[in-house]
């Protein structure tokens, strides 16, 4: 797995190292300052928020492959969600003399203190797929265009049941169906666009009553998930179908945010027997984002009906590309200027698309071009 999320980032970072050998400099003890060394003797600090799902793993080893590729040294840490953890871990890098840091976030408001000590030893930051907030020392943010993966997830719930067809234009069906909503961690910016993109698409349906959410729970308060943890959406969808399903009310559809959530609403799902009506025509759709393989395995089964594919590969690629922009002293190529305001400064970003993966586009989507294989789809796990 290691190898294959990486191999779109070597090749690429490894013309750059062939073009740059002599860019950026390595920092003095105190951290980073441009054009003062040789790649070999720079330090990137790579944090990386949890270890626990298999896409934050792909994550980490492509940005250090690539790193490593260009020439760069790697300090590759992984916070296992623990917030105080991911503050040592980053503080530890700046003391190193780390010459650039590369961080996703766990709590994208909790790490002010050490963003001000990466602007006091001249350590440039590049927020990776999750923004830090409320601190002007943020430098530049890759990430994919995170409202419309929400505009996608919402896409999905309507095409599954049946309200849009497969290219997304309305079929006529006005329900009404019922479906519950669910959101992910609040204190990851991410969740917040989620959220709106998806809301802003289903809205117009609620509002003509083609959809409904019985339980009422239509805040994105309501519908967060902690730290995006699947135990927690499973026992929320547990107590749902008992507070709201149990009487026969026939749930359609879910809005799940994320494969593992959607894991966890499927087991839940399954496991309501009792409920008769609820699941009397088979399990609700069920959406998802990442397409981690478990799911996607899902997928293929006609068990989750969708998930988001962001392909972390080019999201490695663009991270390697902006920090070597950043350390040969230019600025990173930004496609979008406006729209990421982390309280403080509006981050200048580079955004990156996804696709929808339904069980019909599997094998163009992810196996053809190499994210997965076959045998990883008819197994469920990653070799």
């Amino acid at each position: 797995m290691k190898n294959k999320h990486a191999i779109a980032a070597l090749g690429l970072v490894g013309a750059l190292a062939l073009a740059g050998c002599g860019g950026g400099g390595a920092g003095s003890a105190g951290g980073g300052s441009e054009g003062s060394g040789e790649k070999s003797d720079m330090l990137i600090g790579v944090s990386m928020p949890t270890e626990t799902s298999e896409r934050w793993i792909a994550d980490g080893d492509a940005v250090q492959e690539g790193l490593e590729e260009a020439g760069y040294q790697v300090d590759l840490q992984y916070a296992g969600d623990d917030i105080p953890t991911q503050g040592q871990q980053i503080d530890q890098m700046i003391t190193k003399g780390a010459d650039l840091l590369i961080i996703a976030a766990i709590d994208g408001t909790a790490l002010s203190s050490q963003l001000d000590a990466a602007a006091a030893a001249n350590i440039p930051v590049i927020s990776y797929d999750r923004l830090i907030r409320d601190s002007e020392h943020v430098d530049f943010y890759v990430t994919f265009d995170n409202y419309k993966v929400g505009v996608q997830q919402a896409t999905s719930l309507l095409v599954g049941l049946g309200v849009l067809d497969a290219d997304g234009k309305e079929t006529g069906e006005k329900g009404p169906f019922n479906v519950e909503l669910f959101a992910g961690s609040l204190d990851d910016n991410n969740a917040h666009f989620f959220w709106q993109g998806a809301i802003d698409t289903l809205q117009p349906y609620l509002d003509e009553g083609v959809l409904a959410v019985p339980s009422g729970q239509t805040d994105i308060e309501q519908a967060a998930i902690l730290r995006w943890q699947q135990e927690t959406a499973q026992k929320r969808m547990e107590d749902l179908l008992t507070s709201t399903y149990s009487g026969g009310t026939k749930l359609d559809g879910v809005l799940s945010p994320y494969d593992g959530l959607s894991r966890g609403i499927i087991t839940a799902l399954q496991g309501t027997g009792g409920f008769g009506a609820s699941i009397a025509d088979g399990l609700p759709i069920v959406t998802g984002q990442d397409a981690e393989i478990a799911s996607v395995s899902l997928i293929d089964q006609g068990v989750q009906f969708a998930s988001i594919f962001k392909d972390t590969r080019k999201l490695a690629e663009q991270s390697v590309v902006a920090a070597e922009s950043m350390l040969e002293g230019d600025e990173p190529e930004a496609n979008d200027t406006e729209t990421y305001d982390n309280g403080v400064k509006i981050v200048p970003s580079y955004l990156l698309q996804s696709d929808i993966v339904y069980k019909e586009n599997i094998t163009s989507l992810l196996v053809d071009s190499g994210y997965w294989t076959q045998a990883e789809v008819d197994s469920g796990v990653a070799e």
